[in-house]
């Protein structure tokens, strides 16, 4: 799935781009990206306004339009954005959004997880916004104390809570585990009993390998693609995902694979110490 990284590609690539540019047509072949909404709503809600700015919160797309209305993308696990002037349209594009200078942008996806989203004013946005994510993780507000705060008392393993977009938003597991790595903490962990200067590592590992990701323009591992459909570079920066078997780039232990929060997750056993397992002690008879 495109994390902050390969969002924040897009939105740079896309923004000079569309911002200015009038939609002159809204094509919405497949309904399951918008609903509930029918698609004949989203093209009479976009179809004539002029684009102002094309932002981003989290993992999701917002393209800003005259009147107070904005449409908010979700790539999901499979979809892209492109950008082109070819009348023939790529397999599996779902929506087809016609500008004024002849150019389209083209949603395109494979397993149709993908959405879009019209909404009505900034209140609406923030409201929708509000009841999804959590601190934006390169903004000032996420500092080490800011973090330190959303995890105490947490008993939830550390990469699941750096998973959960309503405390942290955008970070997904690519960079779950390359931040993980980069402050020498274990997946597993508990995060309430992380101290402080773990804290701060691992803050400043998320900062980290956010910003290498976007300065790579995103990881292409598998479908994302740049909106003129070329690839990104992060993968081939990887310091553990995807990396098992292969040595560690700090000590040259191999890199193993294990299950954390659901999802396949790579640790380097020497830098990353497995949490210890706190057993009661036996009842006294």
């Amino acid at each position: 799935m495109p994390e902050l990284p390969e969002v924040e590609t897009i939105r740079r690539q896309l923004a000079p781009a569309l911002e200015g540019r009038r939609i002159e047509s809204v094509e919405v072949r497949d309904p399951r990206w918008s609903e509930p909404a029918p698609p004949e709503a989203i093209d009479d809600a976009l179809r004539g306004r002029r684009i102002e700015q094309v932002g981003r919160r989290g993992k999701y797309l917002i393209v800003s339009l005259e009147d107070d209305v904005h449409l908010v993308m979700h790539l999901r696990m499979t979809g892209n954005l492109l950008l082109t002037e070819e009348s023939e349209d790529p397999p599996h594009t779902r929506v087809a959004i016609g500008l004024d200078d002849g150019r389209r942008l083209l949603f395109v996806d494979v397993r149709r997880f993908g959405t879009g989203d019209v909404l009505l004013g900034d209140d609406a946005l923030a409201d929708y916004f509000d009841s999804r994510l959590g601190v934006e993780p390169l903004s000032a507000d996420f500092t080490a104390e800011a973090l330190r705060a959303l995890a105490r008392g947490r008993k939830q393993p550390v990469k699941a809570f750096l998973l959960n977009q309503e405390r942290i938003a955008g970070v997904g597991n690519i960079y779950a585990d390359e931040s993980l790595f980069r402050a020498k903490i274990h997946p597993l962990r508990p995060v309430g009993t992380l101290k402080r200067d773990q804290i701060e590592a691992l803050r400043e590992g998320v900062v980290e390998s956010l910003e290498l990701g976007i300065d790579s323009k995103g990881a292409s591992i598998d479908d994302y693609r740049h909106v003129d459909g070329e690839r990104g570079s992060f993968q081939d920066r990887f310091l553990v995902y995807s990396r098992a078997g292969e040595p560690c780039v700090r000590c040259g232990t191999p890199i193993e694979k294990l299950r954390a929060a659901g999802r396949g997750t790579y640790v380097c056993p020497h830098c990353q110490p497995r949490p210890r397992i706190r057993r009661r002690s036996a009842a006294r008879s």
